[in-house]
């Protein structure tokens, strides 16, 4: 079986929460054919050993309700149906949920941070997040993972009606852990998303951030940093399906490579459908390659299903450090090392700028020089 050659739209249209519905992954698929398979220990096939833990701690805002729930929750589910044989076995595994309720109208006065800890990566962990904003609600929710861990989860964001949610995802994992996760969101009307993935640690990471629209005037903002030293793979899956009108989305991902069999992985996948006239949309990643031995993959996709758009467009580049950005700090006293450090600086911090969490923010930073240093 060659790479898989249908549309966008096709390619999307598998979705089930039972794992047999799906065939173990060979490589060869396209969703896969940049995934070291052997490197995720199982999790693609059934083979992972069970009995791995990641320990859930939440500090949420006064505002916030949070729950523990069985597998049996109604609110479970509803948002998301797993689109991978990965994602369905972490959705059969799981054993207990958590859900993040805003209420309506409620205005969260900090960020509620969830923090994810494994504890081992030897026997696989699976879980399961709910975030719910109701109507007219606002909130800043961080997902911050560290440990050792074999993990696989799918998250789930329900943005109601006028609601807006910020959400930080912070991948800093410990070199050995691998970690599989499926985040969605799905926008009601006039609802506001905006998300920051920031992956540095982990042996091997692959995010899949998805957005899907349930009504007019939706707006999705997906930004991502990453930072891949030798021997890691990064990698990171989105689609935004625009299937409601008037809806907007925008994606800016970028990332820095350094070191023997560093390896980065971009896929952007945008679907304009038939009803969803006057999409405004745009997508963009680029990636600075710092020494010798990386490799970048970077596919931007787009699939157009109705002439009435009101922009739509994508870009992606990969490429050295600019040889005249160097020479003209040089020319001005600066030496070769700090002026590396000022370009990379200046190219991911416009992203990490944005990131509205100080502590986060310096916590990124911090591990940005700390990559440079070595």
């Amino acid at each position: 079986m060659g790479l898989d050659s249908r549309p966008l739209s096709t390619l999307h249209e598998k979705a089930s929460y039972e794992v047999a519905d799906f065939e173990v992954p060979t490589g060869r698929e396209e969703e896969w054919r940049f995934t070291p398979l052997r490197r995720l220990r199982g999790l693609h096939n059934g083979a992972a050993e069970p009995g791995g833990k990641v320990l859930v701690e939440i500090d949420a805002a006064p505002e916030v309700r949070v729950e523990t729930v069985a597998r049996d929750d109604a609110r479970l589910g509803t948002a998301y149906v797993p689109a991978d044989r990965v994602s369905a076995q972490a959705w059969a595994s799981f054993d207990h949920a958590t859900v993040v309720t805003v209420p309506k109208e409620a205005v969260a006065s900090r960020p509620t941070v969830i923090r994810l800890t494994g504890d081992g990566a030897q026997a696989a962990a699976f879980g399961h997040i709910t975030v719910i904003l109701e109507p007219f609600a606002e909130a800043t929710v961080v997902l911050s993972h560290q440990g050792s861990a074999t993990y696989a989860d799918n998250v789930e964001f329900v943005v109601g009606d006028g609601a807006r949610l910020s959400v930080i995802s912070l991948q800093d994992w410990a070199a050995d852990a691998v970690h599989v996760s499926h985040q969605h969101a799905k926008l009601a009307r006039d609802a506001r998303f905006v998300s920051h993935n920031i992956t540095l640690g982990g042996d091997l990471v692959r995010v899949s951030p998805t957005v899907s629209y349930a009504g007019p005037g939706g707006d999705a903002e997906l930004y991502g940093v990453y930072f891949a030293g030798g021997g890691q793979h990064l990698e990171h899956r989105l689609l935004v399906d625009h299937s409601a009108p008037n809806c907007r989305s925008r994606v800016d991902y970028r990332g820095a490579l350094q070191d023997q069999d560093a390896h980065a992985v971009w896929i952007g996948d945008v679907i304009i459908r038939v009803e969803a006239e006057g999409t405004d949309t745009y997508e963009l990643n680029r990636n600075l390659v710092l020494t010798d031995g990386t490799r970048v993959d970077s596919v931007p996709n787009l699939e157009i299903l109705t002439g009435e758009v009101a922009g739509a467009g994508h870009a992606s580049a990969s490429g050295r450090l600019d040889d005249e950005h160097l020479f003209y700090l040089q020319a001005r006293g600066i030496t070769f090392d700090e002026a590396r450090r000022m370009v990379v600086r200046g190219f991911l911090g416009q992203l990490v700028d944005r990131i509205e969490v100080d502590e986060v923010r310096e916590k990124v930073s911090e591990a940005i020089e700390a990559e440079l240093d070595r």
